[in-house]
């Protein structure tokens, strides 16, 4: 199966993908009244299936979207604006008869994502991925060491994590240019405590424009699940000959003791967010 630029373009190195991103970019400011706004959004979370859901939806016929994942407008690069927004996505010859839509894992992270896309796209439909938060500290910790962005070991990494977003948050709500590092590449925790994430969403949206996926589901019945998250959207039944696996990564075993400790430290949060949808998720602490 022919790869897609949303699958390609991760394994470009990061000084040519800049270079391709910003020719983009600017093309697409210029021409930003003729491109329209997304009707749905991908909205995280991180390491949880958003490439390959997202590269399974571009091949959708009746579905389309800029050629990569993670505009991430809606946290990242909010300051650039509307026009800047719009210049990611097709023109509106090309986007007719179709939906459109994108993927940045991050909005469901970032304190004022819900706010943000509230008053740009109210109508938009919203798709959340969520991966059991133990395995995706671990897949977060070994992409972010895969990137030259992380010194510490693993075990180290969680015990720095509270102090290294120490006030972070707060700084990204006060200041709309503001970047943190920290709070990007080190979350490792925090990103997997999805009920207080999702519960920002729920205040702004209503229930029912937000579907909340188990990336267990998308691996184990993609067939299943993709057609659940088309009909959420509104496209046409569609089939794919295959469901690849689109960014797998291979990394040692976790020691038994750290996966107990990260099991207990989510058990409150797993229980809010079983609550919160009323669905239990199965991911126990390791006995």
């Amino acid at each position: 199966m022919i790869r897609l630029p949303a699958e390609r373009i991760p394994t470009i190195p990061e000084p040519a993908r800049a270079v391709l991103r910003n020719a983009v970019w600017t093309y697409g400011r210029a021409t930003a009244s003729a491109r329209p706004l997304p009707d749905f959004l991908i909205i995280g979370a991180q390491k949880a299936g958003t490439t390959a859901l997202y590269a399974y939806l571009r091949r959708h016929p009746a579905i389309t979207g800029p050629s990569w994942k993670e505009v991430s407008y809606f946290d990242r690069h909010y300051e650039r604006g509307e026009a800047w927004y719009r210049g990611n996505f097709p023109n509106r010859v090309r986007a007719r008869g179709k939906l459109v839509g994108e993927a940045s894992p991050s909005y469901i992270f970032h304190p004022l994502g819900p706010g943000r896309v509230k008053a740009l796209v109210p109508e938009a439909r919203l798709v959340a991925l969520v991966r059991n938060p133990v395995e995706r500290a671990l897949s977060h910790y070994h992409h972010e060491v895969a990137l030259g962005r992380e010194p510490l070991s693993f075990e180290d990494a969680l015990d720095a994590e509270e102090e290294r977003l120490r006030g972070e948050e707060e700084r990204l709500a006060a200041d709309s240019s503001y970047f943190s590092r920290a709070w990007w590449s080190h979350a490792y925790k925090a990103r997997g405590r999805y009920a207080e994430q999702l519960e920002r969403w729920f205040a702004v949206f209503p229930r029912e424009q937000l579907l909340v996926v188990a990336s267990d589901d998308l691996a184990s019945k993609p067939a299943e699940t993709y057609a659940e998250i088309l009909g959420f959207l509104g496209a046409p039944p569609h089939s794919l000959e295959s469901y690849p696996r689109v960014y797998e990564q291979r990394y040692a075993e976790l020691p038994a003791e750290t996966r107990q400790r990260l099991a207990e430290h989510f058990a409150e949060p797993n229980r809010r967010l079983y609550e919160l949808l009323g669905r239990d998720f199965g991911w126990t602490a390791p006995q």
